[in-house]
């Protein structure tokens, strides 16, 4: 798993995910979210309860189950499939969770900076 790395985060404009899918056995986890912030360490997905896919996660309002995953999500409008290991779930509020998801440590410093840099900033 991710070691612990701290970098500044930056609001960034909402910007969906389609699909999030545990690697270790392809278990779909969510079918949509929003990635609503980002560092070179890694970002926070907001998902609803209601684009939860496995009933287990939809039995109650805690989803710590998925922590320490590895796991793939795709950004459609960067045609781009991230991977990273997800280190924290919290439930925010109105069925919404927050998902905090840390980048590989094989993800090169200078690429996930690039990927921060180059998402859109909310003005």
């Amino acid at each position: 798993m991710a070691e612990k790395r701290y970098s500044d985060r930056h609001d960034i404009t909402p910007l969906e995910i389609h699909g999030m899918i545990s690697i270790a056995n392809l278990t779909p986890i969510c079918d949509f979210g929003l990635i609503t912030d980002a560092s070179s360490t890694g970002f926070k997905l907001m998902v609803k309860h209601k684009d939860l896919c496995s009933q287990d996660l939809k039995g109650d309002m805690n989803i710590d189950s998925i922590r320490g995953l590895e796991v793939s999500l795709y950004i459609p409008i960067m045609d781009l499939d991230i991977t990273g290991y997800i280190s924290r779930t919290k439930y925010v509020s109105n069925k919404q969770y927050e998902i905090g998801i840390d980048f590989r440590d094989d993800a090169p410093e200078y690429w996930r900076q690039c990927l921060c840099d180059l998402l859109p900033r909310v003005s």
